[in-house]
This record gives C-alpha cells, structure tokens and sequence, in this order.
C-alpha cells in the first residue's frame, strides 16, 4: 500500500480522494493518482499530442515543440516543485499531462476558430474540452465511458470554466462559482505550465529564426542571463549559449516560485486540503518575477505570435477548422458514423447534439490530420 506520509497536512491525499464518478476497487499496487497517470499516459488522446503543436504547425519541423513534448517538460517542472513544497508528485504528474488533451489542431489558432463556430451551440473551451476527453470521449474501458479520473485530477485539468458551464458540473463547478481555489497541485501546475511554455517558446523561436537574439538582448530577464554566460564561459556561442541561458532562466522562476509559495503558505497556515479551497491561491510567483514574466509574455504576443508568418499560418489554420466545421454541420453525411447524432424531436436540440459532436471531432485531430481531412472534403485529386 502506499503513503501519503511524507507529504505536507495540506497536499492532496490520495488515501482521501473525493473518488470517482463511478465507482472502483481501490488499487492494491499503487496510488489513486497514479492510476489516474497511468490511464492517462495510455490514452488515444494523450498520443495524438504528438502531432499537434504549439505555435509552428507540426509540418513546418521536426524539432519543434508539440503539445506532447510540452505536456512532459511541464510535468518534470511541477514534480520538482511539488517535492519542494512537499505537496503530492503523482497527482501533479497527473494534471500536467493531462492538461492539453483538449486542444485542437493548429494550436490556439485552432481553438479560437473553433469557438467562433461553436458561438451558437454553447461555445468551446479547450480546457473544459479537455475534462470532456477524460470523462466522456476516451473509450477504454467496458464499465465506464471516459477514464474515471479522481476528482482531484479533474479539478486541476479544468484551470478555467465560464459561469454558464460552471453550473452544469456539480461540484467540480462550484469553486468557480463560489470563487475558491483549487487544490495546491492544481495552483503549482497552472504556473509549471507558465513558465514551460514561455521559456520554450523562446527556444522554439530562435531555432525558427522567427526571433534573434539582438530582439531578445532587450528584454533584461534574457539580456542579464545571456550576459552572464558569456561571462562565466567567455567565447561560448550558438545552441550551447541560447540553451544555458534558457535554463538559467527557468531555474530562477522555479527558485522564485519555491520561495514565494513557502513564504505564503506559512502565513495562512492551511491545516488540510479543504483549508487551502477556502483561502487565496497560496502558489505564486513574487512581484517582482511575476512582473518579469509578464514582460517576456508580452514580448513573445508581439514578436513571436503576431510575427507575420506565424499569422499567414495562423489564418490558413482557421481557414481549416472553420470550412471543416461549416461543411461537416451543412452535410451531417460526411461525418464519419462514430461522430454522428441522431434526430432528436426537437431540431435545434438535434442541432446543437450535431454541432458538438463535430466540435469533438474536429479538436480530435492531429495537425496533419485536419490537413488531410481538409484536402480530402475540398479537392478532386487526380490519380
């Protein structure tokens, strides 16, 4: 059997989980969280991220960050600063690798033109998407739809839920209602995720030749690192420098991220898991670094993202989702037999079962699938 023994009074136990929305056996050789790891890790949608991306389209490289290759450097950063913090490793490995499985193709590209197709039938959020893959689309298991994940996971893979859909889920929504936090490896995950995908982006740039590093000696949380590799290996310069610099910074937002959450987690002095619910959000960065980090993220919207070639792409990929879902809900024959509804006595409720049901299948796709999906709808192809 295992412990929580060596974990803080107020880490997630998974002894005392909330359980399941449908019952099961306890585990015998190991913990609730890592059974929800586990299922995770065998999920068709956890193997797809392979092949969707997050600012390059997984066509334009091979060495490129994907969704998958994210989802792993963000569950190494979170299980470092839980055993810092003392809080529970498996379940924040849990949340960290489940937390993209909702994203579509293309990135947020993707998501935004999605959204914009769903406007009139309840809208889509890629994180509720994602708690819908774990609950209702994986088809794994003969008991149960979904993965049966604990309540805890689901609380940490859901970071953000509008109001309106906030009131459909129980008491998994309440917190969004009643304005709580989330468990501390729900808050820690959400900032591993931060500081992966910024530091990374800036790898992902450089390589890309979308950003210099000329651009990004004026943003001083890279400038002052750069300038003191240079200084401690002198005449360093290429992959070896950029990569040291990056690590150095990452290394002091998770220092900082230590730091600041011990120092707040010893002034409200939570006694148990429920304590932590009902205060502030107790994971945080210090001032001064949350506001160097939201230099960096600004710098990366407008000299990355907005980079005109990542908008060419950008639009192309809306261009995609967007007639795929248009002609998929026009021609309810041309969505393959696993994704179709049935006629419902009302047409609008059918409408609207239809228009989700595409919505699931069109973020299902990988970037090359929706590439193909869409040459496949759209063009005679001569042989």
């Amino acid at each position: 059997m295992f412990s929580d023994n060596q974990l803080a009074p107020y880490a997630a136990q998974s002894a005392q989980t909330k359980g399941r929305r449908f019952s099961e056996p306890t585990p015998s050789s190991r913990s609730e969280f890592q059974r929800d790891r586990d299922r995770i890790i065998h999920s068709t949608a956890f193997r797809r991220l392979e092949y969707k991306t997050q600012v390059f389209v997984n066509h334009e490289g091979d060495l490129f960050r994907t969704r998958l290759t994210h989802s792993i450097e963000v569950a190494q950063i979170a299980r470092s600063i839980a055993r810092n913090l003392r809080l529970n490793e498996d379940l924040v490995e849990a949340i960290s690798l489940a937390h993209d499985l909702g994203h579509t193709p293309f990135g947020h590209a993707g998501q935004d033109a999605l959204n914009a197709c769903m406007k009139d039938y309840g809208g889509f959020e890629h994180n509720l998407q994602s708690l819908r893959v774990v609950d209702v689309l994986e088809e794994r298991y003969a008991s149960f739809e979904g993965l049966n994940l604990s309540f805890e996971a689901r609380e940490g893979i859901l970071k953000h839920c509008s109001l309106n859909n906030a009131r459909t889920l129980g008491e998994l929504g309440l917190r969004f209602i009643e304005k709580k936090q989330p468990s501390l490896e729900a808050q820690l995950t959400n900032l591993a995720d931060e500081i992966a995908y910024n530091n990374h982006d800036i790898d992902d740039g450089l390589r890309s030749g979308l950003l210099s590093e000329s651009q990004l000696m004026e943003v001083d949380c890279y400038a002052r690192f750069r300038r003191e590799v240079d200084h401690t290996y002198p005449g360093i310069a290429g992959r070896r420098a950029i990569s040291e610099t990056i690590r150095r910074m990452i290394n002091l937002l998770i220092t900082d991220l230590i730091q600041t959450s011990e120092q707040r987690i010893a002034d409200y002095a939570p006694k148990s898991i429920d304590d932590v619910r009902a205060l502030p959000a107790m994971i945080a960065f210090s001032d001064h670094m949350h506001q160097e980090a939201k230099v960096l993220k600004q710098f990366l919207y407008e000299n990355l993202y907005r980079h005109y070639l990542v908008n060419r792409m950008s639009n192309k990929a809306k261009n995609t989702v967007r007639e795929l879902f248009t002609l998929m809900l026009a021609e309810p024959g041309l969505v393959p037999p696993d994704y179709r509804v049935s006629a419902h006595d009302d047409p609008q409720q059918t409408q609207i079962a239809r228009a989700r049901r595409i919505a699931d299948y069109i973020a299902g796709m990988t970037d090359r699938f929706a590439i193909r999906e869409h040459r496949r709808l759209y063009q005679i192809e001569e042989v």
